[in-house]
């Protein structure tokens, strides 16, 4: 009996021994893939992102186009400049409440499923739109409808990423997804006004509905099938949780477990700082963008309003791809506050009322700013637990489209007020003044405990926060994968 027993102590001593030097290795190697430089090439050797670079291309492409395709065939049936404004609008007002409601399916379902499923709803709502005769009120209830789940397809695809490229070549993976989708912007506004010239609304709907199938195909034939990182709860584990929380059972559903992981990520110090961090600065400075038609047009300039815009997604990109080419990782992290003030202190110079081109070297300036945001990706990637990465990632961007669309209605209010070039100013003061509230979440100053809280102690521990019930293998930071380990 003793020998048993003796044996038994040392086969537990031996197991936790090996597990704490298991952890210790990760947790080095991990450390040492997070600090090892990366290239965008090597970027681009991985198949996987390649398939995501281009399924996120046609994404945005066919998204612009049919945005613009959209309002041209409501305003041509109409004559409405309202209507057509609104059906150019009306695809994103909805997915805050996709955001705010649904998220936890991110990380329920399968993500190739689900950016194929939303590939595939694209395609089913251009069809529609193309080749129906549709009463308008018909045609904008379709695209509003379809516009709630779209934060579940955009949260599955970032959630994918950290599984693709690991360490400082996920932070390299964000910048050309950044990139990408401004230039593919800029790129399917002129694709879309030739084609509307050529085909009309109808045949440009129609394209767009090839695009997105083309995305589809390329999502189902170059990526892994993952499984889900949060599996739904079978019927057994169900009915054992229920013999242990009454509470379990009840909240399973989408809304309220996506409700419940909202709170606990927005409650976590460190995470909530993080995404304050990354949403209230371009808030500001987006919502200074939104003033410079009505500026330039006051000044007599109204044609350059265009170049001032196209100068700003071109410092933007010149910005991302410089500091994450030339910055090593650590240096991106020091460079976050320094970089998140220049968002403003450029925009201060509006308040001389500068021309065309001055204008347009303030906005490349203070919009090549933006790579602020790499030196956030890591931290946020690391503070947040495996088992709501997808929902944690579709939160931070449904909050980002949010705060852009406040901060627009924002500064054109003060443009009510005052001129419109000091209303950028003033937008640029209020940067430089949210950045420096912000500057200890900037830094990486604060550290959080929502890994433990979300994986929750299934042996009745006690936690801080209520643990959401992610169901077997929603195990949080064990099960995520080492960066360190070669991407699938």
């Amino acid at each position: 009996m003793t020998q048993a027993a003796n044996q038994a102590a040392n086969q537990a001593a031996n197991q936790a021994a090996n597990q704490a030097a298991n952890q210790a290795a990760n947790q080095a190697a991990n450390e040492a893939a997070n600090q090892e430089r990366s290239t965008f090439r090597a970027c681009f050797a991985v198949a996987e992102f390649r398939v995501l670079f281009g399924s996120q291309l046609l994404l945005v492409l066919g998204d612009t186009v049919k945005m613009l395709a959209f309002s041209v065939l409501v305003y041509a049936r109409t004559g409405s400049p309202g209507l057509a404004a609104l059906a150019y609008m009306i695809g994103f007002l909805p997915q805050v409440a996709g955001g705010m409601l649904l998220l936890s399916l991110a990380d329920r379902w399968r993500p190739r499923a689900l950016m194929v499923a939303g590939d595939l709803l694209r395609v089913g709502t251009c069809l529609v739109l193309g080749i129906g005769d549709l009463p308008i009120g018909v045609m904008l209830a379709l695209v509003f409808a379809a516009g709630v789940p779209a934060p579940l397809f955009s949260a599955a695809r970032a959630a994918v990423l950290p599984d693709v490229l690991a360490g400082d070549a996920y932070v390299l993976g964000r910048a050309v997804f950044t990139t990408t989708s401004a230039g593919a912007q800029v790129a399917g506004l002129a694709v879309g006004g030739g084609l509307l010239a050529v085909t009309g609304p109808h045949g440009a709907l129609l394209i767009t509905a090839a695009l997105s199938l083309g995305s589809a195909a390329l999502t189902r034939r170059g990526l892994r099938d993952r499984p889900a990182r949060s599996p739904r709860p079978t019927r057994s584990t169900r009915q054992a949780r229920s013999t242990r929380h009454t509470r379990s059972t009840r909240d399973t559903g989408a809304v309220r477990t996506t409700l419940r992981v909202n709170r606990a990520l927005l409650a976590d110090r460190a995470v909530r700082g993080l995404l304050l961090a990354g949403w209230l600065p371009p808030m500001l400075s987006v919502g200074a963008e939104a003033v410079y038609v009505p500026y330039l047009s006051g000044e007599g300039s109204a044609w350059g309003a265009g170049v001032v815009l196209a100068a700003a997604a071109a410092g933007m990109g010149v910005g991302e791809f410089a500091v994450g080419r030339f910055a090593a990782p650590a240096a991106r992290e020091r460079l976050t506050l320094p970089l998140a003030l220049l968002l403003g202190a450029p925009l201060l110079g509006f308040a001389a009322r500068p021309g065309v081109a001055g204008a347009a070297a303030l906005a490349a300036l203070a919009a090549a700013g933006l790579a602020y945001n790499l030196g956030l990706q890591r931290r946020f990637l690391d503070t947040v637990p495996e088992a709501a990465r997808g929902q944690a990632f579709g939160l931070q961007t449904s909050g980002l489209m949010t705060a852009q669309a406040l901060g627009a209605a924002a500064v054109g209010a003060v443009a009510e007020l005052v001129p419109a070039h000091l209303a950028i100013a003033l937008s640029g003061c209020g940067v430089i003044a949210v950045v420096l509230a912000l500057r200890g979440d900037l830094r990486g100053d604060l550290r959080g405990d929502l890994r433990g809280d979300l994986r929750g102690d299934s042996r009745g521990g006690r936690s801080g926060r209520v643990s959401p019930p992610y169901g077997p293998g929603g195990g949080g930071e064990d099960a995520r994968p080492s960066p360190a380990e070669p991407a699938a």
